[in-house]
């Protein structure tokens, strides 16, 4: 990373493997991640993983939410970002709200107010809609920040699923755009919805039967017959795409980890759709 050029600096509050952070690369804003807060330890050694391979700049990781000493990070964090516990509301769950034990949402309001950030952005599923989403938007403005919130799906940047989601902005001064990359600035300030630049149009759909029978061992890409989309910022060339399935039914063949990877994939952050949802809400 280019040290000499001032970017804003981000806390990561429940990476998870670092959708939203992802998320505002694609936005076109540069910026540094000073820190992650995650517990999951799989997640973390995603993290991990991508560092030492030179795909994600290094910083630390911090394992628990409730005892980060966040003092250290006062007035030296220009975005807080995360994408808290979904299971105290979401419909799939009890729906307990503040009676979860997995209800951080007072830890996180106590690490804005000490750390004073310019923006936050959060995620959350669209049940926290009808429970919790109030608090959280009286918790911020109370805190002197402007906050606005939208609902934006997978489907809305070219995934075959819909995976609606909240996203919630807060701000508290003027945003610099000078952290904006130039070739998003004409987009943002004229108000495009464009999509984000890397949506690939081939993200598996377990209803397709064209996507069984296409897994090759080992991990090698085949051209996708259907289709000459690119996939994102892997290499790729644009007739490829990694082929999710093996030949054998709907079973996976040769995926370690695989319970661990569908929990990582199932409370991360699609990059595309927190790009969309910054822009817009940014933008408001």
């Amino acid at each position: 990373m280019d040290s000499t050029q001032e970017v804003p600096n981000v806390l990561s509050l429940c990476t998870g493997y670092g959708g939203i952070e992802r998320g505002l690369e694609l936005a076109g804003i540069k910026h540094r991640v000073v820190a992650h807060v995650e517990i999951e330890a799989f997640a973390i050694a995603n993290l991990v993983a991508k560092m030492e391979q030179g795909r994600m700049v290094p910083a630390p990781i911090w394992t628990d939410l409730k005892t980060l000493p966040v003092d250290c990070f006062r007035d030296r964090v220009d975005i807080i970002t995360g994408g808290y516990p979904c299971q105290p509301f979401s419909a799939a769950g009890k729906r307990a709200g503040k009676d979860d034990p997995r209800h951080l949402w007072p830890w996180i309001r106590q690490h804005v107010d000490t750390i004073r950030p310019s923006r936050c952005f959060f995620e959350n599923v669209e049940g926290h809609i009808s429970l919790g989403l109030r608090e959280v938007v009286e918790d911020l403005e109370s805190l002197g920040y402007t906050t606005t919130w939208g609902i934006f799906s997978a489907a809305e940047v070219g995934a075959p699923h819909q995976r609606k989601r909240v996203y919630i902005l807060g701000s508290n001064r003027d945003w610099d755009t000078n952290c904006i990359d130039d070739s998003q600035k004409q987009g943002i300030s004229q108000g495009q919805d464009s999509q984000p630049s890397g949506v690939c149009a081939n993200v598996a759909d377990s209803n397709d039967p064209s996507s069984e029978g296409r897994g090759v061992p080992g991990g090698v890409h085949q051209k996708h017959p259907q289709s000459n989309s690119s996939c994102d910022g892997v290499g790729r060339e644009a007739t490829q795409q990694w082929l999710p399935e093996p030949g054998l039914g709907r079973v996976v063949d040769g995926c370690p980890n695989r319970v661990d990877r569908l929990r990582l994939l199932g409370n991360g952050v699609v990059p595309q759709t927190a790009a969309k949802a910054w822009t817009i809400l940014n933008r408001r």
